[in-house]
């Protein structure tokens, strides 16, 4: 193809050329897309109607389980409907819009468990002021920035990679994936969404390494609590921030490294669905291991949506 004007779909990369293998992987997706959203959905209405969660962690928790959901309803259900109807092509404004909204939920999803690590080192190492640094404005104002930062750096990456010329439309992965997408142009443009890739990775490193200083910051005064009670009850609200951030930055990492092999495999198949599906629908469990308030808030919720359906039944 001479020019990205004349590229009005893109052809996906199949999960298998046999049906039977294509209906299995729509259960598949269809039972991790079912688990993530019932898992982030069960946390937001947690947080909103019990009261005792209107803090700013928990105000922070909804905002990554909206991010969650957003992460895998972008690619899920595009890729069940490709398997479904054995079609895997996409339309060239349905791979813009794909790569604009991964992007803006990946973006916040890094963003805010920075925010969320700096919340739990005020709550555990300046507790005092914790109510006067963390007020209701400020984390409206903290979650508005990441927000608004993710739009413009989703923006800034999709106008970068659709504004090259595309020679060919065969995309080798099962969703519009950036790193495959500027395999497929011809014009040198390419190389500034490379700069951007570059930098997006060194900002994201900047917050991983910003994330450990601040955890061993958290670590060290957690070891200063005199009660082993009040380590425990420390230490359930940390470690499960810090396993997703691990989740995240680790399974991204090593897929953008296979992103870019110059040989198509299956394995960059599984390694996509590793950082872009497995952390969103884990993120709920992980917070409710170790998270008593959660769980108690969940327990209640499930009790009186059941009471709700027992009355309901008697009415």
């Amino acid at each position: 193809m001479s020019n990205s004007s004349s590229v009005s779909t893109f052809l996906l990369w199949e999960f298998s050329e046999v049906r039977e293998l294509q209906i299995l992987y729509v259960f598949l997706f269809l039972a991790l897309y079912f688990t993530a959203m019932t898992g982030n959905l069960l946390i937001i209405a947690a947080v909103a109607l019990d009261h005792h969660l209107h803090k700013p962690m928990y105000f922070f928790l909804t905002n990554l389980a909206l991010m969650d959901l957003g992460i895998v309803s972008v690619i899920i259900p595009k890729s069940m409907t490709n398997s479904i109807m054995n079609n895997w092509s996409i339309s060239y404004s349905g791979c813009v819009a794909q790569v604009f909204f991964y992007f803006f939920f990946g973006a916040s999803d890094l963003s805010l468990l920075t925010v969320m690590a700096h919340d739990r080192y005020v709550a555990i190492c300046n507790p005092l002021q914790y109510e006067t640094i963390m007020h209701k404005g400020a984390c409206l104002q903290m979650a508005a920035i990441v927000w608004f930062t993710s739009l413009l750096y989703a923006m800034l990456h999709t106008s970068s990679t659709f504004a090259n010329t595309f020679c060919s439309n065969a995309v080798n992965q099962f969703f519009c994936e950036i790193p495959k997408l500027l395999k497929l142009s011809c014009s040198d443009f390419y190389l500034v969404e490379i700069g951007l890739i570059a930098l997006g990775f060194f900002v994201g490193l900047g917050c991983f390494i910003f994330i450990i200083i601040t955890y061993m910051q958290i670590f060290s005064a957690v070891l200063r609590i005199p009660s082993v009670h009040g380590k425990k009850k420390a230490l359930s609200t940390c470690l499960p921030h810090l396993t997703v951030v691990l989740l995240l930055i680790f399974s991204g990492l090593f897929a953008y490294a296979r992103a870019f092999n110059d040989v198509p495999s299956d394995l960059d198949i599984s390694f996509a669905v590793i950082y872009t599906i497995i952390p969103p629908t884990l993120n709920p469990f992980i917070y409710c291991m170790r998270n008593k308030e959660i769980k108690t808030a969940l327990w209640k919720f499930l009790n009186f949506a059941d009471s709700s359906k027992t009355i309901f039944r008697v009415v």
